[in-house]
């Protein structure tokens, strides 16, 4: 057996000799959502529907520049790395045609991260199901196996895509996020946890679409996670874990009426369909749809405009070859029809909608649905699948479990799934900031403290003035923190995502060289996190290249992007980005005792910035 080098003791983070540990991490990196070959960013729509001929094969960097980002992040003060990669990446030509260059590629890195001592974990990532529905993580492939057409998402708003936006320059700052409440997403992670029960039509190669999908997701993290137990060097010294799927959503399951916005749905940005104008237009009707943007107090409704996809479906056409991938589809499920009206949701020869509550009920148990109840149940059977499938093959593996975002997590204390080897990883972004890419020093809002319903009225959580707004982020992370003990029992809380956007703004510091704005929003974070006495955070995110874009054409602004050059030759400032952003706050390595509150109250003076090696000695 590997060399225990982390591992958990009544719910802190301990090294080989006992010592507690934090981990002080980076996401790396966004680089790995994107092929190699051909270079693939999201504003490039050349090619991007040959999606089956893609190789990942330098992501997240050429094997020959490992040293120069691990370095790098060594000396930024890291001690964790959240490793970014993509189902794609693993199984993007096919179902179970596994891409053993891009694994082998992969365990190499792993490798050459020995020397640099990090603790490295495994996050399968995913934001909006796909790169082809606006996002990243599983390949095309999947979805012509639930029935949809991505080249048909852009007309009929099923997906909002930056590579097939009709004006990619001017691509909405993080409309990107809307397409978790568009018809793509709303489908495929219906199907992905709940197909079984509400589109039991839904069978493919003799199992439901639920099993099938979930069977190559988990196929493709086995194979992965086998591979990496071959080589005989990695597990627990390098990998110490594996993260559950990145942001996972509910898609339609427990939506109570069809026909309006759920409260809970407090984002809404551009076009903002209800789920029965999404399933019309995604037929091709036209429908008007109310729009929505983000003002200086939130989000506020802005007009309505008329969609049209011109009856082009968002649907496989009836006479679509389905021989390509090589499954066998069954003929209760018709292609060139909406799947949820071949179950009887509505009637498309009159365009009536006939059970707007089809997915209130749990259909086996009668019972009302709500998103706890689909974290207790639809989440928890696929983590569970997850963890025996990586367990069976990393038995010492820390699994991070991560719950659908700010979502209240599952109710497993005390029962079997109390797993002295999981940690709690939830996400959080101060929403204020990242939408309006301003730090607002004198007003913020208490989200998280909104959707617990803790206030009478949202205005109430309005917080003025940064010392109450730097409070508020720690309160937040605090009461997260502590719903991870409440409700799952003593695991660490890692917080696996969360940054600022840097192009705050309108880009002022990249012209002026002024960044009081990100180091302020920064800083604040930072302070949250600290306060708040989590086990460790992973920042969002490093970049290893820089495209001559413009940081719009990003999927999330909040990038570490670095030039290429070797460490020796770089200056304080990482392109544009000062180090103290990021950097050389002082935390203690390992701890003796238990935790005590720690803040940063300065920043390493510009002496120190300027020889950026020397911020680990002077920790």
């Amino acid at each position: 057996m590997s060399h225990l080098r982390l591992t958990i003791e009544n719910g802190d983070f301990r090294d080989a000799d006992g010592r507690q540990v934090t981990l002080r991490g980076i996401n790396v990196a966004g680089d790995a959502k994107y092929p190699s070959c051909p270079d693939q960013p999201s504003h490039i729509v050349k090619n991007f529907f040959d999606g089956d001929n893609v190789i990942f094969h330098n992501r997240p960097f050429p094997l020959e520049d490992a040293h120069i980002h691990f370095s790098r992040l060594k000396r930024w003060g890291y001690n964790t790395i959240r490793y970014v990669f993509t189902w794609e990446a693993i199984e993007h030509q096919g179902p179970k045609i596994y891409d053993e260059d891009w694994i082998e590629q992969t365990i190499a890195v792993l490798r050459s991260a020995r020397d640099y001592g990090f603790y490295i974990f495994m996050d399968p990532h995913q934001d909006c199901w796909s790169r082809f529905s606006g996002g990243s993580g599983a390949p095309m492939w999947t979805l012509y196996a639930a029935g949809l057409d991505p080249e048909a998402f852009a007309i009929t708003e099923a997906a909002l895509v930056h590579n097939t936006y009709p004006d990619p320059e001017n691509y909405p700052k993080m409309i990107w996020s809307t397409n978790y409440t568009r018809l793509v997403c709303q489908v495929m992670f219906t199907f992905f946890f709940g197909g079984r029960d509400f589109a039991p039509k839904c069978v493919i190669d003799g199992v439901n679409i639920q099993d099938y999908l979930q069977n190559h997701y988990i196929g493709a993290l086995s194979h992965l996670a086998k591979r990496i137990h071959e080589a005989g060097d990695l597990e627990n010294e390098i990998v110490i874990g594996w993260e559950s799927m990145n942001e996972p959503n509910r898609g339609l399951i427990s939506w109570h009426d069809l026909t309006v916005i759920p409260s809970e749905q407090k984002l809404q940005k551009g076009t903002s369909p209800t789920a029965w104008q999404a399933i019309q237009t995604g037929s091709g009707r036209a429908c008007e749809i109310d729009t929505w943007d983000f003002g200086g107090m939130g989000p506020y409704r802005s007009g309505r405009v008329l969609v049209d996809p011109q009856g082009k479906m968002a649907w496989l056409p009836v006479d679509y070859d389905d021989s390509k991938y090589g499954w066998k589809r069954d003929p209760g499920w018709r292609l060139g029809e909406c799947i949820w009206a071949q179950h009887g949701v509505w009637d498309p020869k009159h365009d009536v909608l006939l059970k707007k509550d089809y997915f209130k009920k749990n259909p086996r148990t009668g019972d009302v649905l709500d998103y706890e109840e689909f974290t207790n149940t639809y989440f928890m059977d696929y983590y569970r699948k997850h963890r025996d499938a990586i367990r069976a093959i990393h038995k010492d593996a820390i699994l991070f479990c991560q719950p659908p975002v700010l979502e209240i997590p599952p109710s497993i204390k005390g029962t079997a799934d109390d797993d002295p080897k999981m940690v709690y990883a939830p996400h959080y972004y101060d929403g204020v900031t990242l939408m309006t890419k301003k730090w607002n020093r004198f007003w913020n809002v208490d989200v998280f403290g909104i959707l617990r319903g803790r206030y009478m009225s949202p205005a109430f959580a309005i917080k003025v003035g940064e010392t109450s707004i730097r409070n508020c982020f720690k309160d937040q992370l605090s009461a997260i923190r502590q719903e991870g003990l409440d409700y799952m029992g003593e695991h660490p809380c890692v917080l696996t995502e969360f940054g600022i956007p840097y192009d705050m703004d309108d880009k002022y510091a990249y012209k002026t060289g002024d960044y009081s704005s990100q180091s302020g929003a920064m800083d604040a974070n930072h302070y949250a996190l600290e306060g708040s006495l989590m086990a460790g955070y992973t920042l969002w995110l490093y970049m290893c290249n820089v495209r001559p874009i413009p940081v719009r054409f990003a999927l999330l602004s909040h990038l570490l992007t670095t030039p290429t050059e070797p460490p020796r030759a770089r200056r304080p400032m990482e392109w544009g980005r000062p180090l103290h952003l990021f950097s050389g706050r002082c935390s203690p390595p390992h701890l003796c005792d238990p935790p005590f509150r720690l803040h940063c109250l300065a920043l390493p003076s510009p002496k120190l910035l300027a020889h950026p090696h020397r911020l680990l000695h002077h920790v």
